[in-house]
């Protein structure tokens, strides 16, 4: 099989973005006087949490958040949708292969893209596919949500993007 159209339904696989990115901003930095008196913040200590007694005692998974796809259900599941046309299924797979080269290129120190730039490519791509999804296949649209911080992992790898690519 084909690595790269793998790689186009891991990446749809991924999910969207709800909300704003996993970056936190940096607090801004104001001149004080050498002489001005340092804020002292109190924090709140922490307790750490005590491990179950028995393995039953583990929370169960929750009905209404479906588990992470594996890669290869994923793309059934994506090649089988009747939410997303014949066409529309090409144009993604043509977008995720642009993106694979990215991380080609980034990994062998060809790009000019940072980590950060292909984190935003490849949520805006998993934001198009779930507006694509989200009414019409809500089952796939939860598990490509589900799978999405899963799937970056193994971009995100250089190793393990590597063993994707065959």
């Amino acid at each position: 099989m084909h690595v790269g159209y793998m790689a186009v339904l891991l990446l749809l696989a991924t999910g969207c973005a709800h909300g704003k990115p996993d970056t936190v901003p940096e607090p801004p930095i104001v001149a004080t006087p050498p002489d001005a008196p340092v804020p002292v913040v109190a924090t709140k200590p922490v307790t750490p949490a005590r491990p179950p007694t028995t393995p039953a005692a583990a929370p169960a998974p929750s009905a209404r958040t479906p588990a992470a796809l594996d890669l290869n259900t994923l793309k059934e599941e994506l090649k089988d949708t009747k939410a997303i046309g014949f066409f529309t299924k090409v144009t993604l797979k043509n977008q995720v292969d642009d993106l694979l080269d990215q991380f080609r290129e980034f990994y062998e120190g060809k790009a000019k893209l940072t980590l950060t730039d292909l984190r935003r490519s490849y949520e805006l791509l998993i934001m198009k596919v779930l507006s694509l999804l989200q009414d019409a296949d809500q089952k796939l649209a939860s598990a490509i949500v589900s799978s999405r911080e899963a799937i970056w992992g193994l971009l995100a790898d250089r190793t393990t993007f590597a063993n994707l690519q065959g």
